[in-house]
């Protein structure tokens, strides 16, 4: 069995309940544009880098897609939700984090989210202090589903990634950190896994907090 010293947390859809919004404002801000974005489209999207999700969006709706306004308007959206509504944490997430604390594994953030909005994000739900780092988009080259963000972390708590839980909730997410050597983890959010996801997975939980059970003779 494998020892784990460190685990690696995708943010949204993961930890926070903000993949529904991606889901919802990203068609409202589509529409507003006069594109009729569905919910396959912004699934296909989920976690990607952006020069992967720009062409990606350009392939469904053409290349006149105005795709940085889009996701702009998005932006806006989505930052009025969560000023009038806050931001709901996924069941089981403190559980996971102070168990692993209380057992001295090493914890990061790996996230397609720019850091600014990152960190304000993880301070909004109290949970900045249990991370030794946190990687994101704007911080690498080459981002999900490339290995990059998760080798970074990796490389940031000191550890070798095979020595590294990665908590993934999309198959993009999965990709990176299967790729980097880490041991996948799902937490499916809006999809369960697909054949292509399901060979690269150590572990499948439907919450966080049933996680627990993966660490134990692992730490």
């Amino acid at each position: 069995m494998d020892i784990i010293k460190g685990a690696i947390f995708d943010m949204d859809g993961l930890m926070v309940d903000t993949e529904k919004l991606y889901l919802r404002y990203w068609k409202e801000a589509a529409a507003d544009f006069g594109y009729e974005m569905k919910n396959e489209h912004v699934y296909a999207i989920r976690s990607l880098a952006r020069k992967y999700s720009i062409p990606r969006l350009k392939s469904f709706f053409g290349e006149d897609f105005p795709t940085e306004d889009v996701r702009k308007r998005r932006t806006e959206l989505i930052n009025a939700h969560i000023e009038k509504y806050g931001i709901d944490v996924k069941k089981g997430l403190f559980r996971l984090l102070d168990f692993l604390k209380a057992h001295g594994i090493k914890l990061a953030v790996a996230t397609a989210t720019p850091r600014e909005r990152a960190l304000n994000c993880l301070e909004k739900i109290g949970a900045r202090q249990y991370f030794d780092a946190v990687i994101c988009g704007d911080m690498i080259t080459n981002g999900k589903p490339d290995p990059d963000i998760y080798l970074t972390a990796a490389h940031e708590l000191g550890l070798p990634p095979e020595q590294c839980a990665a908590f993934e909730d999309s198959p993009n997410g999965i990709r990176a950190a299967h790729s980097a050597g880490c041991q996948a983890i799902m937490i499916p959010d809006m999809t369960p896994p697909d054949e292509e996801t399901a060979p690269l997975l150590s572990a499948v939980y439907d919450d966080l907090s049933q996680a627990v059970s993966y660490f134990e003779g692992r730490v």
